[in-house]
């Protein structure tokens, strides 16, 4: 088990209640650390599990694990779960994992789930678009794009999510959220797979040659996956190609370090917009 065979990472460290009184992980733990990396893997296919699963017309069941111990984890350890499809059935999808300190494999595993009715859980063929997303990922295609247009073509797409965010999480009155600017600006929506919109935001002219990003949302579920980040790369390209040199936004304070991390900057002093912590942000292109 190699660290390079695998395409799906993700870190955590060791808790103080996952280990027994010699600081060493007790072994049902790891199916645990496993779960977590499923978690990661649907992620990585930028499927919302819960409405991927629906969308699909069945769920996902545990058949059988097993696990190889080499050696232990122990308390304060970072360590990176890792997993890979390994194999697709007509009804089942075996998953290979291993949990790596560094470039140690400690544990291995074989998981075996099973696509069934979640109302009788009997068995269903494994659907094809399932089958096809899997296999892209695995070999390293892109499984999310990102169609730009007007409010017109991708309201039914963009409407929804954004309710979702910032009506339903933020608790943002409906009144606040829609405005006459949605007419004239240009969106962006990024789709999974399954033809799920998950990502979305908008372009503006504020003055000559300066244009203006916001409204960007992303399902809760897959934040952090990059899902934002091709959401405002697309928003970034139609800006530079219409012949902006600078771009702005009104970042959350929370969102700051995402838009740092993509180059942006700040620009004055935090300030309140309904009821929020903002701060303006800007970019030259």
């Amino acid at each position: 088990m190699k660290r390079h065979e695998f395409r799906c990472l993700h870190r955590l460290r060791v808790r103080w209640a996952e280990v027994d009184m010699q600081g060493i992980v007790f072994n049902a733990h790891y199916l645990m650390y496993f779960d977590v990396g499923m978690t990661e893997y649907w992620r990585a296919l930028a499927l919302p599990y819960a409405e991927a699963m629906q969308a699909l017309g069945g769920e996902l069941y545990v058949r059988k694990a097993t696990l190889e111990f080499v050696a232990s984890a122990r308390m304060d350890d970072e360590v990176d779960v890792a997993l890979r499809c390994e194999r697709i059935g007509h009804t089942s999808m075996t998953m290979t994992g291993a949990i790596f300190r560094g470039e140690r494999a400690l544990v291995g595993a074989e998981i075996v789930y099973v696509f069934a009715d979640p109302a009788t859980q009997t068995a269903r063929p494994v659907p094809a678009a399932l089958r096809e997303l899997i296999q892209r990922y695995e070999a390293g295609q892109e499984v999310l794009r990102v169609v730009t247009g007007r409010w017109s073509a991708l309201e039914r797409d963009a409407a929804p999510l954004r309710r979702a965010v910032f009506v339903g999480e933020q608790g943002i009155p409906e009144s606040e959220e829609w405005d006459a600017a949605d007419a004239t600006a240009l969106h962006a929506v990024a789709i999974n797979a399954l033809g799920q919109a998950v990502g979305t935001g908008r372009l503006l002219a504020a003055e000559p040659g300066v244009g203006k990003i916001g409204r960007m949302a992303v399902h809760r579920a897959l934040r952090g996956t990059g899902v934002g980040a091709a959401v405002l790369a697309a928003l970034i390209e139609a800006a530079r190609t219409r012949g902006d040199h600078t771009l702005r936004l009104s970042a959350q304070r929370t969102a700051m370090g995402f838009y740092q991390r993509q180059g942006w900057q700040c620009v004055g002093e935090p300030y309140d917009e309904v009821g929020i912590p903002h701060q303006t942000m800007e970019r030259r292109l």
